[in-house]
C-alpha cells in the first residue's frame, strides 16, 4: 500500500499560550477527498496553513506529499494545488495572463503552459473569457478562474480554503461538477467549508474539529447515523412552546429548543405527525437527519464571530 498523501500527528499549534490546534491526528489516503469542518475559530485554517508550509507547528510530526514539513515544503509546493477562500488574482491581467504568470512560478515553459491554458480554460468553462480583464468577471468565474490557476502545475494534492463562499447556486454546481471531476480522476483534494450540503455531497470522509481539536470523524453518512435519530421535525408557531409543554411526557422522544423553534429527534414519528394535523396555528416540516444535525450536536448552536 501506497504511504498517505497527509500524515500529521499530535500536531499543534501555540501562539501567546493559546492552542490554536491543540494535538491533532489524522491522514489523508491517495484519491481521497476528506473535508474539515468547524465553527469560526475552530483551527480549520490554521491546519491548512500547516499543511501547505505557510505556519509552522509549534509541535508534533507532519508530512505532506512525503515531505516533511517543516524543512521540505518549497518541494512540496511544487506538487501541491491551493485555492484560497479570497481571490487573489491579478485585475491588471486577463485571464490566460494569470494563468502564465502563476505557471512561471512552477518553472513551466511556455510550450507547456501553451498546452494546458487551453484545456484548463476549457475545464473552468472560460473558454470564451480567454482574454478578459478580471474585474469584468462574475464573482463566479473568478472563483472557476482561482480553481483552473491551483491546477497549472498539474498538482497530486489540491486543498481548497471554502471554494464556493459566497456563490449562486448555479455557480456553486459547477465548482461542485468540477470538483467531482478531479476526483473520479484519482486526484487527493482537502476542502474546508461551512456548507454541510456541501461537505455531504462531495466528502468521502470529515474531520469535524472545535476549539483546536478533532471532535470525530468518518464518512458522512456514518457520522449522520452514529450521532443524530434518523427522523427530525421541526416545529415553530405561536403555541409551539405550550404544545411542547402538553405533550412532551407522551412523546418519548430527544428534543432541543432553539429560539423559536422546536427540534424532535427519533426513529418513530408518526404518533407526533399524527396529532400535528390537530393544531394547524403550528408549522413543522419532517426531514431526515443530516450533516447539519451532527454538527450542531458536536460544536453546540451557539453563535460563533471569530
Amino acid at each position: 500500500m501506497s504511504s498517505p498523501i497527509v500524515t500529521a500527528h499530535t500536531l499543534s499549534k501555540i501562539i501567546d499560550r493559546t492552542h490554536l490546534v491543540d494535538n491533532i491526528s489524522f491522514s489523508v489516503e491517495q484519491g481521497e477527498f476528506c473535508g474539515i469542518l468547524g465553527p469560526n475559530g475552530a483551527g480549520k485554517t490554521t491546519t491548512l496553513r500547516m499543511l501547505i508550509g505557510h505556519t509552522p507547528p509549534t509541535q508534533g510530526y507532519l508530512s505532506v506529499l512525503n515531505w516533511r514539513i517543516p524543512g521540505q515544503e518549497r518541494a512540496m509546493r511544487q506538487q501541491l494545488g491551493v485555492v484560497s477562500q479570497t481571490d487573489n488574482l491579478d485585475p491588471d491581467f486577463t485571464v490566460t495572463e494569470n494563468l502564465l504568470n502563476y505557471g512561471r512560478y512552477f518553472g513551466l515553459t511556455h510550450s507547456i503552459m501553451t498546452q494546458r491554458i487551453p484545456e484548463l480554460l476549457a475545464f473552468a468553462a472560460l473558454e470564451k473569457k480567454a482574454h478578459a480583464l478580471i474585474p469584468t468577471l462574475s464573482g463566479g468565474m473568478q472563483r472557476r478562474l482561482s480553481l483552473a490557476r491551483a491546477l497549472i502545475n498539474q498538482p497530486k494534492l489540491l486543498i481548497l480554503d471554502e471554494p464556493t463562499t459566497g456563490l449562486d447556486p448555479q455557480a456553486r454546481q459547477l465548482i461542485w461538477q468540477r470538483l467531482r471531476q478531479l476526483k473520479n480522476a484519482g486526484m487527493t483534494l482537502i476542502l474546508t467549508t461551512h456548507y454541510m450540503e456541501e461537505a455531504e455531497r462531495l466528502c468521502d470522509r470529515l474531520i469535524i474539529m472545535d476549539n483546536g481539536r478533532i471532535l470525530d470523524e468518518g464518512a458522512p453518512r456514518a457520522l449522520i447515523q452514529q450521532h443524530i435519530e434518523p427522523q427530525v421535525i421541526e416545529i415553530h408557531g405561536n403555541n409551539a412552546e405550550k404544545w411542547h409543554l402538553q405533550q412532551r411526557k407522551n412523546l418519548g422522544l430527544r428534543y432541543e429548543h432553539v429560539g423559536d423553534t422546536w427540534f424532535y429527534y427519533g426513529y418513530q414519528v408518526e404518533s407526533i405527525l399524527s396529532q400535528l394535523q390537530a393544531f394547524p396555528e403550528l408549522y413543522f416540516l419532517h426531514r431526515p437527519a443530516n450533516l447539519e444535525d451532527v454538527f450542531v450536536k458536536l460544536t453546540g448552536r451557539e453563535l460563533r464571530e471569530n
